[in-house]
């Protein structure tokens, strides 16, 4: 199952007592559905629960007879059409909602959602008509594909005012409709919370924060490797150095003083300064240490130049 899949296969479970706010879900379903008109009033959907929860609210709420029919879309993708086929049914659930169903341009009727409580059920409505979501694995993104301008303002516009939300909605044209969407992580985690669709905002959260450690990790990982990349070349610049001296006289050509330093960064190229000032009989600090080889490497390229 997609992402969007279950989102909306959990907000078909949602349940109100309240009678406004299963009216104002009713409406968001069918004004962001194909088509809601005196021609014809019917939404399409990939989700089997969707669509059952559609053709009972509608009929529920209207008293309308609705059909669902079952359908092959490409890549042999079943898909649900709910309609309402009887034009004395349409004209009755416009009226309803305050529709004419002869508009110039489809616009949203505001009275329908005069309570508060009923914002969250209109939205939910309109998910399920028209919402789709990215995996969070890949991308935090929920999309309302709207089929008219005004409306997907109309729809913008309530998803900025949602109270205590900061979902900053965006409105982008693709393939002749509008798409109204949200980005990012928390934003879609507490505007599914808000619409009740409480696992899935759970698997948002849970991809998030199995992002972040991720990143962390590479983070500390490439952090590491650079330290252990730069630990490699200075010992090769040390150890380069010593061979200098050893090449000329042995270890009695080395200062007393960094002989026995030299000897084992010599027999041990592998190690830190922390770890080399550590191993030595009178143990040194790292900056002791790294002063001490940076004076053998001077010392061994005054040789090499004389």
């Amino acid at each position: 199952m997609s992402f969007a899949s279950a989102i909306k296969s959990e907000l078909s479970k949602q349940k109100t007592s309240r009678i406004c706010c299963r009216t104002a879900e009713c409406y968001g379903i069918l004004l962001f559905g194909r088509s809601f008109s005196l021609n014809g009033i019917s939404f399409t959907t990939e989700s089997p629960d969707a669509a059952h929860c559609a053709s009972q609210m509608i009929a529920q709420v209207s008293g309308a007879i609705v059909e669902t029919k079952r359908i092959l879309r490409r890549a042999e993708h079943t898909a649900f059409v709910v309609s309402v086929e009887d034009i004395e049914d349409r004209r009755k659930i416009l009226n309803m909602f305050g529709h004419d169903g002869n508009e110039i341009h489809l616009l949203l009727n505001h009275a329908v959602l005069e309570n508060e409580c009923c914002l969250s059920a209109f939205l939910r409505g309109a998910f399920l008509s028209c919402g789709t979501g990215v995996d969070p694995q890949k991308e935090y993104r929920l999309e309302f594909v709207v089929p008219h301008f005004h409306l997907a303002k109309s729809l913008s516009a309530i998803l900025a005012e949602v109270p205590e939300l900061a979902l900053q909605p965006i409105i982008s044209r693709r393939q002749g409709a509008y798409v109204v969407y949200l980005t990012g992580g928390d934003r879609i985690s507490d505007f599914l919370t808000y619409l009740g669709a409480v696992q899935s905002s759970m698997e948002v959260m849970q991809a998030k924060m199995l992002k972040e450690v991720r990143n962390n990790v590479n983070r500390k990982t490439n952090f590491e490797t650079a330290n252990i990349g730069k630990t490699a070349s200075a010992a090769a610049l040390q150890i380069e150095a010593i061979e200098r001296f050893l090449n000329l006289g042995g270890w009695a050509a080395i200062p007393e003083e960094l002989r026995e330093l030299a000897k084992k960064r010599y027999e041990n190229p592998e190690l830190s300064l922390r770890e080399l000032g550590q191993s030595l009989e009178t143990p040194l600090s790292r900056s002791g240490v790294n002063h001490r080889l940076q004076k053998l490497i001077e010392l061994s390229e005054k040789l090499q130049k004389h």
